[in-house]
């Protein structure tokens, strides 16, 4: 059968509003979504985390599907979210961890009136125009948000796309008040600063042997430039992510370098990755980073040797608590200027007020 025959057939089963209202979203697209949104699916399943900051305690009371990236990609942080959403564990899953494995059938089947996509991730993004008209044929409104192209430009936007789409203003706009004047305080902390140390940020240590991919243009990168660093990849990648050839790193030697960890409690013995994210404890942490900066080359930077090395959790990259990170990064550069700046209490704030779990876990270390 094909794809308009299955969009046909399923149209009727797709549950229809009778007002609408329209809203712009992060791919400068106008959509038109129900007044009353009652079922949504994830285009990433680390969207929970954006979800969760509006819905609470009603987390999954609208989510009819999600791709299955979260539960791979970061087991300990998915675990966390089950454990608090026992309903998580029957969720249907509409792909994986790539575009291409993303089912249109299966979505068309699940009768959502809404599909929430990345402008680039795991999931489908703009350029799967093929996947959008098939959606939009069967009467779901595709709606795009940010938490990784352009983070840091975007993440306000996109959350306040999702209060609109939810029907949860009031919630939205709390969460991007508290999250300007948490960024607010590095970005006015940092004027007139002239002098930027150079940084090296090392992607998802320990996932190849090689050395040494890293971020520029985008994801974490943002992060970087806007707590004050000079990457020193910037020449070298002009992209978003890159690799950076360790003889150039040891040749041009970085007064700071920073670790992304993908690592966790299902890692298993002998992993070269950082321990890093829920349910991880500091000591694990800590010795994880250590024994990572034993790596050939690594240990002979003078960042290393000099206790200028650092180990941070991967998955702010994708993720609209990215401003913590902002701020560690913060402190991480100029120590000095931020010396009163809490990044910790920041995090806690961010999971009292608005998260709808506990926060647990170890999500930022340095080298002793």
């Amino acid at each position: 059968m094909s794809y308009r025959l299955i969009a046909t057939a399923l149209l009727c089963l797709v549950p229809f509003a009778a007002t609408a209202r329209s809203v712009t979203d992060l791919a400068e697209r106008t959509v038109q979504v129900p007044d009353k949104v009652e079922r949504i699916v994830l285009g990433e399943g680390r969207f929970l985390v954006a979800l969760g900051l509006l819905e609470g305690a009603e987390l999954t009371k609208r989510l009819v599907g999600t791709m299955g990236e979260f539960s791979m990609l970061d087991p300990d942080g998915y675990a966390q979210y089950r454990k608090s959403f026992p309903a998580l564990e029957k969720l249907p899953l509409v792909g994986q961890t790539s575009s291409d494995s993303f089912s249109v059938e299966k979505a068309i089947s699940l009768k959502p009136q809404v599909a929430i996509f990345g402008l680039e991730g795991h999931g489908p993004s703009p350029a799967n125009t093929d996947v959008i008209s098939k959606l939009q044929a069967a009467g779901i409104a595709v709606v795009f948000i940010d938490f990784r192209k352009d983070p840091l430009a975007h993440t306000e936007r996109s959350m306040k796309v999702l209060g609109q789409v939810l029907g949860r203003d009031k919630e939205a706009q709390a969460f991007t008040d508290f999250y300007r004047t948490e960024l607010a305080r590095v970005t006015d902390g940092l004027k007139g600063v002239t002098k930027k140390p150079r940084v090296f940020l090392e992607s998802r240590v320990g996932l190849r042997e090689e050395c040494c991919e890293t971020m520029v243009n985008g994801m974490m990168g943002r992060f970087l430039d806007a707590a004050g660093g000079d990457n020193m990849s910037r020449a070298l990648v002009p992209g978003q992510v890159g690799v950076v050839n360790l003889e150039y790193l040891l040749s041009q030697q970085p007064d700071i370098y920073v670790a992304t960890a993908i690592g966790n409690s299902v890692a298993g013995a002998g992993s070269k990755r950082i321990l890093m994210g829920a349910g991880v404890n500091a000591a694990a942490a800590q010795q994880s980073l250590a024994s990572s900066l034993k790596r050939n080359g690594i240990a002979s930077l003078k960042a290393v040797k000099s206790g200028n090395a650092h180990a941070i959790w991967h998955h702010f990259y994708d993720s609209p608590l990215n401003v913590v990170a902002v701020q560690v990064f913060a402190k991480w550069f100029h120590p000095e200027r931020f010396a009163a700046l809490d990044p910790a209490a920041t995090q806690a704030t961010l999971y009292k007020r608005f998260q709808p779990l506990p926060l647990d876990g170890t999500y930022w270390v340095s080298a002793p």
